[in-house]
């Protein structure tokens, strides 16, 4: 077997993959991965000095137009808080820095116009979460109209994202 295959094949068992409406907590030497980010946003936080971060695949902005949220990991004004929360618990440090993906307008609607699309508002959702929290945002890759995919090394908090047809860019 080759050494590129051996290496391959490392990596892959380090990975961990995050589904929609989901989120994961993991340290080095880990890799947090989520795909099919659409009109969906994915919200690596990490804290430098641990190595410890996570990733959020949110599929909505906020929570205050159902009456029963009961998967909080769905919506951005309730699925970073809880998932700061538990990196803040982990690593008891304050200072944690964040990256965004996705949020791309996926289908054109006609109420887009007036309201902005869904990935335009879970963008918006997101970024005022981070605020809320003082949690700087250090790579954004948002918008257009493809899919993405997004890949968090925990190592060194590189942001991997890649997009069909697409030129693989790093954050």
């Amino acid at each position: 077997m080759s050494r590129e295959i051996k290496e391959w094949g490392k990596g892959m068992l380090n990975e961990i993959k995050v589904g929609i409406s989901d989120y994961k907590v993991a340290r080095i030497p880990q890799v947090l991965m989520t795909i099919g980010l659409g009109s969906c946003v994915g919200i690596a936080i990490y804290d430098p000095k641990t190595k410890i971060g996570g990733l959020s695949h949110i599929m909505l902005p906020d929570s205050s137009s159902f009456k029963n949220a009961n998967k909080i990991e769905k919506f951005a004004d309730l699925a970073i808080p809880q998932m700061v929360s538990e990196i803040r618990k982990e690593t008891k440090n304050q200072k944690l820095i964040a990256k965004i993906a996705g949020g791309a307008s996926m289908f054109q609607t006609a109420n887009d116009s007036y309201i902005g699309s869904i990935g335009e508002r879970n963008v918006a959702a997101v970024e005022r979460s981070l605020k809320l929290l003082n949690i700087p945002l250090l790579g954004i890759h948002t918008g257009g109209n493809m899919g993405r995919t997004m890949i968090v090394d925990l190592n060194t908090f590189a942001v991997t994202v890649r997009m069909v047809n697409r030129e693989i860019i790093v954050l």
